[in-house]
């Protein structure tokens, strides 16, 4: 069934929708630009936790002892007693233990060669000898708790140091850094580079 409609009402008409048409559009364009978020009506929070603080992996205790237990080893394959000290990423001491027939001041050297290595996150070995021969880094030696005998390694884990590993007491150079990079825990990713 068709209706007849005139000509007058039909353009009447279409003028009521077209007028509906251009009023609707910008209601619902203005709809969704509203349900958008914009990050410029959101202030920016700078002060989150994640811009105040890092994260970072420390050595355990119970590395700190597999650690001694390695070294304790290499020394008795030497037939050395030494003194060893494993310190954590912020220059803490985690373990320290003394061989029985070492004398005490090892304990000071051990901390301290694990104290430089930390803190250069270089091994004391390479250290002293880049200091003998560049005279830019001969003043390391003048540091106070920096100590330039070798047997001192930084341990490292995903390319970050999470602490350190001294030794002292072995009866040479040699003997104290071969002691020392024995600490490394290779099923554990952790190493002396």
């Amino acid at each position: 069934m068709y209706y007849k409609i005139s000509t007058k009402k039909a353009v009447k008409i279409h003028q009521i929708n077209y007028c509906l048409l251009v009023l609707l559009i910008p209601l619902f364009l203005l709809a969704q630009i509203s349900t958008k978020k914009s990050t410029r009506d959101t202030p920016l929070n700078i002060n989150t936790a994640e811009n105040f603080t890092i994260t970072s992996q420390q050595l355990s205790l119970k590395a700190a002892f597999k650690i001694t237990e390695q070294a304790r080893l290499a020394a008795t394959a030497l037939g050395v007693n030494v003194t060893i000290a494993v310190l954590d990423a912020s220059g803490q001491i985690i373990m320290l233990t003394r061989g029985e027939t070492v004398g005490p001041h090892n304990t000071e050297a051990a901390r301290r060669k694990a104290y430089t290595a930390l803190s250069t996150k270089t091994p004391i070995l390479l250290l002293s000898r880049n200091a003998r021969s560049n005279p830019d880094s001969q003043n390391l030696a003048t540091l106070p708790e920096l100590l330039l005998l070798s047997g001192g390694v930084p341990l490292w884990h995903n390319d970050q140091v999470i602490g350190s590993f001294g030794v002292a007491g072995g009866g040479s150079p040699q003997n104290d850094d071969f002691i020392a990079k024995s600490g490394a825990i290779i099923d554990a990713q952790i190493t002396t580079h």
